[in-house]
């Protein structure tokens, strides 16, 4: 096997060097990145539970609102009642 001259060494510990150095700033962007990517998705799963609590939330007030509904229906048909016994009900038609 041939020998490398002192400069050819130089040239070859050079170029590995600059290899090493780029390797190592991949490395740290892609541990950088997978950082940013790992609070994204807490990001995203927090969104999830948001939305699945809104959710939550809307069929409980489309409870409330037909109950209320109900509850109104009732107070209606009690002061139709009420109007009919005190005569204050206009005739049906």
């Amino acid at each position: 096997m041939t020998e490398l001259s002192p400069a050819m060494t130089d040239l070859v510990l050079e170029h590995l060097r600059a290899i090493r150095a780029d390797v190592r700033s991949t490395h740290e962007r892609l541990d950088a990145l997978t950082t940013r990517v790992s609070s994204v998705e807490h990001g995203v799963a927090s969104l999830h539970g948001d939305i699945a609590a809104v959710r939550m939330d809307m069929a409980a007030l489309r409870m409330d609102m037909a109950h209320m509904g109900g509850r109104l229906d009732r107070v209606e048909q009690r002061l139709d009642r009420i109007e009919r016994r005190l005569d204050l009900a206009d005739a049906p038609a």
